[in-house]
């Protein structure tokens, strides 16, 4: 069996593959219930539950499937017993966005707990940079 680092580095990957595709199932796999969530568009409070934070990506899927890429650059993993975080920049645009701004990365955090021997997400941050 993969050590924690390894299976939280899939889980994200495959997240991060499912949010790609627009495929709301993947995306919701591996959250936990209570799952509290602060992302770019408002509410600015977050997000709390998996419902809600289900309701944020269907417009985000509508804006992606204009072209835009959802690219893991790199991915930092921290694992302890029973909590993890992790850390990620990932290339997060349309072409003619990342034309404008090359080294824009969007950066992700998550916060992971061990639930019944499984990896579950119960926090996620995204973020862009503003100058």
């Amino acid at each position: 069996m993969a050590d924690d680092e390894t299976q939280i580095r899939i889980l994200i990957t495959k997240w991060a593959e499912a949010v790609h595709r627009g495929d709301l199932d993947g995306v919701l796999a591996d959250h936990a219930d209570d799952i509290l969530m602060y992302d770019v568009p408002p509410p600015h409070e977050g997000i709390r539950g998996l419902l809600p934070y289900a309701a944020t990506w269907p417009p985000f899927f509508d804006w992606q499937a204009q072209g835009a890429c959802f690219d893991i650059d790199t991915l930092d993993v921290t694992a302890g017993e029973d909590v993890a975080y992790a850390h990620a920049l990932l290339r997060c645009g349309t072409p003619e966005e990342l034309a404008e701004h090359p080294a824009l990365r969007l950066r992700l955090t998550f916060g992971l707990r061990k639930e019944r021997g499984r990896w579950t997400v119960a926090h996620e941050h995204h973020s862009f940079p503003h100058d």
